[in-house]
């Protein structure tokens, strides 16, 4: 087994660890672009749902920067994880700066080129029939991933999608917009105890939020019991644990 296999194997099997009753979606979401990042040598990772009306929301990203997270704002004028929604099908944007990508998506192709990115995959967040967002990878390059990659990050996604649907026998607009409402308002307390932990440890958004997810894991709680712990003041950032 090659390193990466092996990699990919506890990836996998820490997200099926998730298949419990009462589980945290959204640490599952961050595991997720995360390890996207780290298995398929993608500059950053992002995942959308949707809200049950056709339009995606942001839900995590692999970095926190303004600019990864407005690029995933766009897509609902336009772009690969907005066409990979629509389509349940994986879409490779080639090369943004060429005329066919331009003329896809001239205003996400600007702006994504205007952060450094030079090509952008994006896979569908599927079970069965039904599309419930899309994960999109980001790359400095432009080259697509390669056919493995991409069988790797649809993998990922369908495995993360199973989790957030699991124990429903039929899957509805109203199952979608509860899961996506649940994860919308712990994003929210996270950016919220993110703010006050970045302020007092003298940390970026970025550090902070991993201050905040280690401490999560160390004591086996979920990210947002932190996060509302840290907002309202029964867990002060200076008791955060920082280890892995």
């Amino acid at each position: 087994m090659t390193f990466r296999e092996g990699r990919l194997v506890r990836v996998m099997v820490s997200m099926a660890d998730t298949l419990v009753s009462d589980f945290d979606a959204v640490d599952l979401f961050y595991e997720l672009v995360v390890s996207c990042t780290d298995l398929l040598g993608v500059a950053q990772a992002g995942l959308l749902l949707t809200d049950g009306n056709g339009e995606l929301r942001v839900v995590a990203a692999s970095s926190e920067a303004t600019g990864v997270v407005e690029l995933l704002e766009l897509e609902n004028q336009g772009g690969p994880g907005a066409e990979a929604f629509r389509t349940g099908r994986p879409v490779r944007s080639g090369e943004l700066a060429g005329s066919q990508a331009h003329h896809r998506w001239p205003d996400f192709g600007e702006a994504a080129l205007s952060e450094g990115f030079r090509a952008v995959t994006a896979v569908p967040m599927r079970l069965r029939d039904h599309v419930a967002g899309a994960l999109d990878l980001f790359l400095t390059e432009a080259v697509d991933l390669s056919d493995e990659d991409l069988t790797v990050a649809q993998a990922l996604a369908d495995l993360a999608t199973i989790a957030i649907l699991q124990d429903r026998s039929t899957i509805d607009d109203r199952t979608l917009i509860s899961q996506l409402r649940t994860a919308l308002e712990t994003r929210v307390l996270i950016e919220q105890a993110k703010g006050i932990v970045a302020h007092e440890a003298g940390l970026n958004m970025d550090e902070a939020f991993g201050r905040i997810r280690n401490h999560a894991r160390n004591n086996n709680e979920r990210l947002r019991d932190i996060s509302a712990a840290i907002v309202s003041g029964d867990l002060t950032p200076a008791r955060l644990t920082s280890g892995d």
